[in-house]
């Protein structure tokens, strides 16, 4: 029998710049191909994750299948596995784990970085005043365990690795996926899987495009007439597809969506029932888009897209890549939005013209008048919004949006 083991995930120094994401949510909690960070580290290492370390201000955050946030790495008289949330472990390491599993404490290493740190049981947790990135720390002369993994570096890679990830996700979780029995009038082209879950329902006529990389349709999943999918793709459960080019893409649980939305990513519960063009954009959960929403992805000049951080002005060194919208931002109906956008959380976007690329959180519109929402105003707006969807408004929810709301403007103030 395989000693029992705890996981534990932790955020560093890189993922805290993670805008906007990095103010509502764990980076463990943000979808990558086909799953979360969280979800795939579990399902590679076989156990549910215990814990996530993260800042302060993470600590009430309370999401379906998360764990809870810790400030310390929690002591436990069992193994524990400590592993960075924004590395990625191949799909080989599952099996390798459950055969070369360490028995003295050993620092994980993809490359030249230290992505896992496991602890035997009795191991005392080495001194963690800089996280990961503590040089000092005396896991530094630990024996070191070279794993397939890697990890994502930057919040935009997010985006533009997102089709390679999906098309890795989906053939290791359903490796034995074939040519599924499809209705009169849906046409599959190309030859990578087509995954369909539970109560899928496909509207004729529906075109599924696998030529480039297989589609995974999950439970509950309906597909609208004149919907051209366009693999890779994941739609997470209760998804709907309303029409239109979609993909490549990934879409996390009950969001809705229609027009082009290309090269992007739908956390969860995102709303785009209109006509518009979203591409290598990332949409936090929440999200309401207004008819007619659109954003560029591409500069006229065709040089690199820079973003606008708090660190300054950052070369991503892509062509393409569009906005990042955090978690609960409207738009108003006919929002243009320009390449490298960055819209803080729980912001309402209206106003006249193109926002800036940097939008502030609970930003109340743009420009001139613009000003902040008050705390009280995004909490009863936000109870509505989730009640739509049936999720019921909780304490710790409204602890979770008030810690938000206060470092927000801690920030802001700084």
């Amino acid at each position: 029998m395989s000693r029992p083991l705890v996981l534990v995930l932790v955020d560093d120094a890189a993922t805290a710049a993670w805008e906007p994401f990095a103010l509502t949510r764990p980076a463990s909690e943000l979808l990558f191909g086909a799953l979360t960070f969280r979800r795939r580290a579990e399902l590679v290492f076989g156990v549910p994750a215990a814990a996530v370390v993260a800042p302060a201000h993470l600590v009430a955050f309370s999401e379906d299948g998360a764990p809870p946030v810790r400030t310390e790495v929690p002591t436990v008289e069992t193994d524990r596995l400590l592993w960075r949330s924004r590395a990625v472990p191949d799909w080989s390491l599952r099996d390798r784990w459950l055969r070369e599993r360490p028995t003295e404490p050993t620092a994980l290493v993809a490359g030249d970085t230290v992505v896992g740190l496991l602890l035997p049981a009795g191991a005392a947790t080495p001194p963690w005043r800089g996280g990961w990135d503590d040089a000092d720390s005396t896991w530094a002369a630990w024996p070191r365990q070279v794993i397939p993994a890697r990890t994502v570096d930057h919040v935009w890679q997010l985006v533009l690795d997102t089709p390679a990830q999906l098309a890795v996700d989906i053939v290791a979780l359903h490796p034995e996926a074939g040519p599924p029995p499809l209705p009169a009038g849906v046409v599959r082209r190309g030859s990578h899987p087509v995954v369909l879950g539970r109560d899928v329902d496909l509207e004729p006529p529906v075109v599924l495009d696998t030529r480039h990389g297989p589609i995974w349709l999950d439970d509950g999943v309906e597909v609208r007439a004149f919907t051209r999918v366009v693999g890779p793709l994941y739609a997470g459960p209760g998804t709907i597809l309303l029409g239109g080019p979609i993909g490549p893409a990934a879409l996390g649980p009950v969001c809705r969506v229609r027009g082009e939305f290309a090269e992007s990513v739908a956390l969860g519960y995102v709303n785009k029932q209109h006509d518009g063009h979203i591409g290598h954009a990332y949409l936090g959960r929440w999200v309401n888009l207004g008819a007619g929403t659109t954003n560029s992805d591409l500069k006229n000049t065709y040089g690199p897209v820079r973003l606008r951080t708090a660190r300054g002005e950052v070369d991503t060194g892509a062509l393409k890549l569009g906005c990042f919208l955090g978690d609960h931002v409207r738009t108003a109906i006919g929002t243009l939005l320009n390449t490298g956008t960055i819209v803080g959380a729980a912001s309402n976007l209206f106003g006249v013209g193109m926002p800036p690329k940097r939008v502030p959180p609970f930003a109340w519109g743009f420009g001139p008048a613009a000003t902040t929402m008050r705390l009280d105003a995004f909490l009863d707006t936000a109870r509505r919004v989730m009640a739509r969807r049936g999720i019921p408004w909780t304490a710790p929810l409204q602890a979770h949006w008030t810690r938000v709301w206060q470092e927000a403007q801690r920030a802001c103030a700084s």
